[in-house]
C-alpha cells in the first residue's frame, strides 16, 4: 500500500495527515503549535515552521513509510534568503493598515489600478508579498543589498526538503508579481520597488500541477501550493463551484476554466493547483471581527452557534453591523460597528443570530462581486474552514443565499488537499482524477428556509456598509 503525507501550515500550527494513496483513507494525523506565533502582522522565524513539521510527524507516530509528500501553507508571509541560502531576517507574516501606505504608492507608481489588473490580475494589499517587499525596501534598505531568494512559506518548506527553489502557479498568483494571463513572473513590476535588484534570479521556478519538486531520501515531493488552492483540491472543487471560507480572514472564490480580469479590481484572479483559475474576493479579518464583537456583546463564542440556531431567521429584527477596519478592494474607510433593533423581548439568541447574519452578509457581498464580474457561480456553494464546523453559519449562508449549501466531508480540507496533490504526483494523474478516486464528491447539503426575505435583509446590511 502506497502512503502519502499532506502537510498544512497555518498561522498558528502545522498539521499532518497520513493517507492511503489509492483511496484517501486517513490512517493517522498529528499536529504541532508554532511556539510564539500570534494572529496578525508579526515577524516569525521560519525555522520554527520546519520544526513544527518534524514535531507534527512525531505526534502522528512518525508517519512512517511515506511515498510522497506535499505542503500547503498560508500565503500571506514572505521568507527572504541571501545568495548563500541563509535567512536574511525573520519571515514577515500577515499585514496591517500601516502597510496600506506601501500598497497605495505601489498602485500609483505602476500607473493605477488598471495597470495592476492588467499585469497581475489583482490590486496589491498588505497580504501580498509585493507589498511586504515594498515595505521592507524602505524600512530595511540594507537588506536588499544581500537579497538572494524570495519565497512564500510553502516554497521555504519544500526547499528544506529538496534543496530547490520552486513553487506552483497557485501560490505564485498570490504574490502580486505573477501574471495568471501570461503564466509567468513579472519582474518588471518588482522594479517599481527597486530597479537595481536582479529580481529574475530571486524568484523560484514555477512547477506544473503534477510536476515533482524532487525527492527527499526516496520520498517524492510534490510542488505544494497555498492554503486556498489546497482547500479547493480537498473538496474536489470543479468549474462553476463557489466557496465561502471563514477562518481568521474570510474569502469568497469560484473555480473557472479561464481568466476573469475584473477591471474594478474587486475580484482578484488567482490560479489554482489543477490548471484552472480561482477568481477571489476577500473580507479582512472576518473571524477576528466576529470574536471581538461577540466579546463586546457579552456572548461566549462557545455558545454563539447554539444560541444563533435557536433564534428565527432575521433575528427578530435585530441587526448587528460588523465594524470595518480596512477594505482594500473598494477603498472604503474604516467604519464603526453598530447593534440595532433592540427592544422588549430581545434575547441573547437574537443578538447571536444577528452577529452571524452580519458576518455572512459581508461574505455574500463577495459572491455578488463574482456575479457582477461575469464569473459562473451556478455550481455548488461550499462552506469551508471554521464555517464548515459551525451549524449556525451553514444555516445562515443557506438562508441568506437562498440556495443549498454543500459541507465537505472533512472540515479541514487544506491538509486533505495537500495529501491528494501528493497522491496525484505519485500516480502521475490529474488532480481531478485523484479527486474522483478518493470520492471527494460526498457532501452534506443544507437546504435554505424559503420563508425568509433574504433580499430585503441583505439590502439592509449592504446599505449600512455604504455608510
Amino acid at each position: 500500500m502506497a502512503l502519502v503525507l499532506g502537510v498544512e501550515m497555518s498561522a498558528l500550527s502545522t498539521k499532518v495527515e497520513l493517507r492511503d494513496a489509492d483511496d484517501g483513507r486517513l490512517l493517522v494525523a498529528g499536529q504541532a503549535a508554532h511556539e510564539g506565533a500570534r494572529p496578525g502582522r508579526a515577524d516569525f522565524d521560519p525555522r520554527l515552521w520546519w520544526q513544527a513539521v518534524v514535531d507534527a510527524r512525531k505526534d502522528a507516530g512518525g508517519a512512517l513509510g511515506v511515498n510522497a509528500i506535499a505542503v500547503a501553507a498560508q500565503s500571506d508571509a514572505v521568507v527572504l534568503l541571501d545568495t548563500d541560502g541563509r535567512l536574511l531576517r525573520p519571515a514577515l507574516v500577515g499585514g496591517d493598515s500601516s502597510m496600506q501606505i506601501d500598497a497605495d504608492w505601489l498602485v500609483r507608481d505602476l500607473g493605477g489600478r488598471s495597470s495592476w489588473v492588467a499585469a497581475c490580475a489583482a490590486i496589491p494589499d498588505p497580504t501580498h508579498a509585493v507589498v511586504k517587499l515594498a515595505h521592507l525596501r524602505y524600512h530595511e534598505p540594507e537588506l536588499f543589498e544581500r537579497l538572494g531568494k524570495i519565497l512564500l512559506p510553502h516554497d521555504y518548506l519544500t526547499h528544506r526538503m529538496v534543496r530547490r527553489y520552486v513553487t506552483d502557479r497557485g501560490d505564485a498568483s498570490t504574490t502580486g508579481y505573477w501574471s495568471p494571463r501570461e503564466n509567468r513572473w513579472r519582474p518588471d513590476v518588482l522594479r517599481v520597488i527597486d530597479d537595481v535588484v536582479d529580481w529574475g534570479r530571486c524568484l523560484p521556478d514555477v512547477l506544473g500541477p503534477t510536476e515533482p519538486a524532487g525527492d527527499r531520501e526516496g520520498v517524492l515531493v510534490a510542488p505544494g501550493t497555498g492554503s486556498q488552492q489546497a482547500a479547493a483540491l480537498g473538496i474536489g472543487m470543479r468549474a462553476g463551484d463557489v466557496v465561502l471560507a471563514l477562518d481568521r480572514s474570510g474569502i469568497c472564490f469560484a473555480a473557472r476554466e479561464r481568466l476573469t480580469e475584473d477591471p474594478t479590481g474587486r475580484v482578484a484572479d488567482r490560479a489554482d493547483a489543477a490548471g484552472r483559475f480561482l477568481p477571489t474576493t476577500r473580507t479582512l479579518r472576518a473571524r477576528d471581527v466576529m470574536e471581538t464583537m461577540a466579546a463586546q456583546l457579552g456572548l461566549d463564542m462557545g455558545y454563539v452557534d447554539q444560541l444563533a440556531l435557536s433564534a428565527p431567521p432575521g433575528a427578530g429584527g435585530v441587526r448587528c453591523f460588523p465594524y470595518r477596519e480596512l477594505d482594500d478592494a473598494t477603498g472604503r474607510p474604516p467604519h464603526m460597528g453598530t447593534l440595532a433593533g433592540l427592544g422588549p423581548g430581545v434575547m441573547q439568541e437574537h443578538v447571536a443570530r444577528a452577529l452571524v447574519e452580519g458576518i455572512v452578509c459581508g461574505l455574500l457581498e463577495g459572491l455578488d462581486a463574482l456575479d457582477a464580474a461575469g464569473v459562473p457561480t451556478s455550481g455548488r456553494l461550499w462552506v469551508v474552514g471554521s464555517a464548515s464546523r459551525s451549524a449556525a453559519f451553514q444555516r445562515v449562508v443557506a438562508d441568506l443565499a437562498q440556495r443549498p449549501v454543500s459541507v465537505p466531508r472533512q472540515a479541514d480540507a487544506v491538509c486533505l488537499g495537500a495529501a491528494m496533490q501528493a497522491a496525484a504526483v505519485l500516480h502521475g494523474v490529474s488532480p481531478d482524477e485523484m479527486a474522483d478516486a478518493w470520492g471527494m464528491g460526498s457532501v452534506r447539503e443544507i437546504e435554505p428556509d424559503t420563508r425568509l426575505d433574504a433580499a430585503a435583509l441583505r439590502a439592509e446590511y449592504a446599505n449600512a456598509r455604504l455608510g
